[in-house]
């Protein structure tokens, strides 16, 4: 791993990133650069390639994570047996049928069986699988299914809600739409206890 460091605004910024694998996609995008019919050797994209080539690598960092060890670094025993609901949980995945962004938010619960997570633990999961080629249903399902095998609770429940770029700026072109996608374990099958959960992350605070 190559480790960049620039000032920005007075304070640090450090990057890490694979010097080959940079290139390597670096090398592939001058190509289709010139297949758009772009120069790629003009001075605006001189640096486009190696900027894409970070950029990608970034947006998909989640393929070097374990999740289930992000949440096994953090789990306490704890006799709390009511639910413990995270929501707004921002979402930046791209989608893997034409690598366009899509995002929105993931609200999570669980119900606790003799052990909880440490809360920031969760949005690092979602992160987790986010920041890889995805599908809205497939990420619901792969949170979901994390959470239960590694802390073993009595229910999970996942709702994400996300706009999709892929049908914003082509195809379709709508531009309002929001995609929804739930996935349910446990004591969530019953509807009393999932729809204390919708209410919950519907609830506002103000």
């Amino acid at each position: 791993m190559h480790l960049a460091q620039e000032e920005l605004n007075g304070y640090e910024k450090v990057d890490q990133y694979n010097v080959n694998t940079v290139n390597r996609i670096a090398s592939h995008y001058k190509d289709i650069l010139m297949a758009l019919g772009e120069d790629p050797e003009r001075n605006g994209l001189l640096k486009t390639p190696e900027r894409v080539g970070k950029s990608l690598q970034y947006l998909t960092h989640g393929y070097d994570l374990d999740p289930a060890a992000i949440l096994k670094g953090a789990m306490f025993e704890e006799e709390y047996s009511q639910m413990v609901v995270v929501k707004d949980i921002e979402v930046y995945s791209l989608c893997e049928h034409h690598m366009l962004p899509f995002f929105g938010k993931a609200h999570i619960a669980y119900i606790p069986n003799g052990h909880i997570v440490g809360l920031s633990k969760i949005p690092r999961v979602v992160d987790a699988f986010a920041r890889r080629l995805q599908v809205q249903e497939r990420l619901t399902n792969e949170i979901r299914d994390c959470i239960h095998d590694t802390v073993k609770p009595l229910g999970v429940a996942v709702v994400i809600e996300c706009r999709h770029l892929c049908m914003a700026m082509r195809g379709i072109q709508k531009q309002n739409s929001v995609t929804t996608t739930s996935a349910f374990t446990g004591e969530f099958i019953h509807e009393r206890t999932r729809n204390e959960f919708l209410r919950l992350i519907t609830a506002s605070l103000d």
